[in-house]
């Protein structure tokens, strides 16, 4: 079963909102998805819960329970994972990369969310697991700001993921409402970035796209 890990020792990178947006994805996709929750503050859960009754599904748990959780997951039919973990949560952040098949790691191009990423380096490295940076909220016509952050993340043995998220308004209003990106604003910036990237982690794992899209959209249900 894909199971995708979204870490980062830094606070506000943007691990919740890229969870479930990539679940979401999965599950517009007609694949039976869900976020597994490990941070003590459950902002997935809670986005889950302004959500309602709509996929993904939410679940939380703690680290010491991220495996067995994964297989009851599997068991009850789930096809495809994404695991938010906690900031500075080095056990949670360790054990969602040893049982992930991709981690991805959000961050913002500044000095101190940079500065964070040599801890993470080490945790991902120590998995062996494929990592990959996410540049978010990337301000317009930042072109050396991504060379400079992209030059410091290769000396870590990080590579770039080549989708980057921008400073979109979209992601904030959409997760106050239990919506993403693509439901709130469907022509939008961020809708267009939210698909290349699944397009790309899709690819990462060697899922097959799908033939049809499925379920409905949440302005449906």
């Amino acid at each position: 079963m894909p199971t995708v890990a979204i870490v980062s020792q830094k606070g506000g990178s943007g691990k919740t909102t890229l969870a479930l947006h990539l679940a979401t994805c999965a599950a517009y996709d007609g694949m039976q998805t869900c976020v597994i929750d490990t941070d003590p503050q459950a902002s997935a859960a809670a986005w889950g819960d302004w959500r309602g009754d709509f996929l993904p599904e939410i679940v939380t748990c703690p680290p010491v329970r991220l495996q067995s959780t994964i297989q009851r997951a599997m068991r009850g039919g789930t096809e495809f994972v994404v695991i938010d973990t906690p900031p500075h949560g080095d056990i949670a952040s360790r054990e969602a990369a040893r049982v992930a098949d991709l981690v991805l790691i959000p961050t913002r191009a500044r000095a101190l969310d940079l500065h964070a990423m040599e801890a993470t380096a080490q945790l991902v490295t120590y998995a062996g697991k494929p990592a990959f940076v996410l540049l978010n909220a990337v301000p317009a016509r930042a072109t050396r700001i991504i060379e400079e952050t992209s030059e410091f993340l290769d000396k870590l043995g990080l590579p770039t993921c080549p989708v980057r998220f921008g400073e979109r308004a979209a992601f904030h209003r959409s997760s106050a409402a239990g919506e993403v990106a693509s439901e709130a604003e469907p022509e939008g910036k961020a809708a267009a970035e939210v698909a290349a990237l699944w397009d790309w982690v899709r690819e990462q794992l060697g899922m097959a796209k799908p033939k049809k899209k499925g379920g409905r959209k949440k302005s449906e249900a």
